[in-house]
C-alpha cells in the first residue's frame, strides 16, 4: 500500500461534500494538498480543517468549464507545487434532469464535457508525462454508474467519456508505478446527488479515495465505492488490488 505522507495530491471539487471527505482523508494519512474549488475563497473552510491536521495545503480557484482558467490553474500549480504525487479528478456537473429528454439541448452535452471529461483531461495530460518522468503517480477520475436514463443524458454520456479516456491511458501505464483508475462514488446526498440520494457522502469513503494507495502497477480498473463501504483502508486496499485490469 502506498504511503502518502508528505506526498502531494491535488483534489478537484474539494470545497464540499465527497471532494471535503476525501480531502480529510487525504490529510488524516499525512498527505499534503491542492484544493480546486470554483473561487479560491470557497476552499476555506477546508483549508484550515487540513492543516489542522497537520499538513501543508493550498487552495486554487478555477472553473472548470472555462478551459483557460483550467490552464491558468494548472500553470499556477507548477509555479508552487512542482511535484504533484496525485490526482483526484473529482469535480463534477449534473446540468439537467430531462424528463422531455427527446428535447434535450445541445447545451446540456456541451457544458457537460467540458467539466466531467474535457477539464480532467486537460488534468491528466498536464500531470502525466511528469508522473511518468518520475517513475511515480496515481490519478483517479470520478465517474458515474447512471445507465439507461436518457433524462441525464449531458451527464452520463460526459462520464462514459471520461471512462474511455481513463481506460485507453491505462493501457499505455500498464505495469508502471504511474495508475490511472476510476472510481464511481455511487448515489449520495450531495449538492450534486440531491436530498433524496439514498447513500450518505461518507459512504463514499475510502472508495473514492482507494486509488490513491494501490501498489499492483494496474490501470484502467473502476473502483466502485460501494464494493468498499465499511472497509478500513488496508481492507479496501487488498480488495481493489485482486481486481483485474480491463486489457
Amino acid at each position: 500500500m502506498v504511503n502518502v505522507k508528505g506526498k502531494w495530491a491535488l483534489i478537484t471539487g474539494a470545497s464540499r461534500g465527497i471532494g471535503r471527505l476525501a480531502a480529510l482523508f487525504m490529510a488524516q494519512k499525512g498527505c499534503n494538498l491542492i484544493l480546486q474549488g470554483r473561487k479560491k475563497e470557497n476552499c476555506q473552510k477546508v483549508l484550515d480543517e487540513v492543516k489542522a491536521l497537520g499538513v501543508e495545503a493550498y487552495a486554487v480557484g478555477a472553473e472548470l468549464t472555462d478551459l483557460d482558467a483550467v490552464a491558468a490553474m494548472l500553470k499556477e500549480i507548477d509555479e508552487r507545487t512542482p511535484v504533484v504525487d496525485i490526482v483526484l479528478n473529482n469535480a463534477g456537473l449534473q446540468i439537467a434532469y430531462r424528463v422531455d429528454y427527446f428535447e434535450t439541448p445541445v447545451s446540456d452535452y456541451m457544458e457537460s464535457y467540458k467539466i466531467n471529461t474535457v477539464a480532467p483531461a486537460m488534468i491528466c495530460y498536464h500531470f502525466l508525462p511528469k508522473m511518468i518522468e518520475r517513475g511515480f503517480g496515481r490519478i483517479v477520475n470520478t465517474t458515474s454508474g447512471i445507465r439507461l436514463e436518457p433524462e441525464q443524458a449531458g451527464y452520463s454520456a460526459s462520464k462514459a467519456a471520461l471512462d474511455k479516456i481513463t481506460i485507453d491511458l491505462g493501457s499505455k501505464l500498464q505495469g508502471t508505478d504511474v495508475m490511472i483508475n476510476l472510481t464511481d462514488p455511487g448515489w449520495c446526498r450531495t449538492d450534486l446527488g440531491g436530498p433524496n440520494a439514498p447513500n450518505a457522502p461518507e459512504s463514499a469513503i475510502p472508495g473514492v479515495v482507494v486509488g490513491a494507495f494501490v501498489d499492483d502497477k494496474k490501470s484502467g480498473r473502476c473502483f466502485a465505492a460501494g464494493y468498499f463501504h465499511g472497509m478500513n483502508l488496508e481492507e479496501a486496499v487488498a480488495k481493489a488490488e485482486s481486481m483485474a485490469s480491463p486489457y
